[in-house]
């Protein structure tokens, strides 16, 4: 039986800090109970705006930033924190790197994931929310191998 392969997509570059483990929260407006392994999807249009390309600070991290329209990293998804307060979410700002005007007062989620890290560029189409990826290996390495 196929594991299946579930991913998130995120804007550049905060894809790329995700991927590489610079950040490790991912902030939604949506809660979810879906833990264990996903995949880091880089969407087709990045976040135009200065703060997230300016935490790009070496070559690696830069070419991950360029990559648009597919898989350019792997995690653990191990829990979902809600921020409800502006204080909260300033606070938790050294691992979503998001800047405190960035809450809302209806509140936000973090996804906290760990054991991230880069995997061999695959392209495919994004989505909304999570989603599943086909013809793609579940256990495919950082450096494009199967384990």
């Amino acid at each position: 039986m196929q594991e299946r392969v579930v991913a998130i997509s995120v804007k550049q570059p905060w894809a790329a800090l995700l991927a590489a483990g610079r950040k490790t929260i991912e902030i939604r407006t949506w809660k979810t109970h879906r833990r264990g392994r996903v995949f880091i999807h880089a969407s087709k249009i990045p976040d135009p705006r200065p703060e997230g390309w300016a935490l790009i600070d070496s070559p690696r991290l830069e070419e991950l930033a360029r990559l648009r329209g597919g898989l350019i990293g792997v995690g653990e998804l191990v829990d979902c924190r809600r921020y409800t307060t502006p204080e909260d979410f300033a606070a938790a700002a050294p691992l979503h790197c998001n800047s405190a005007h960035w809450f809302v007062a209806t509140g936000l989620y973090g996804f906290v994931f760990q054991d991230l890290h880069p995997i061999a560029y695959h392209a495919c189409p994004g989505q909304t929310l999570f989603f599943s990826v086909e013809g793609f290996s579940a256990h495919e390495t950082h450096d494009g191998t199967v384990d």
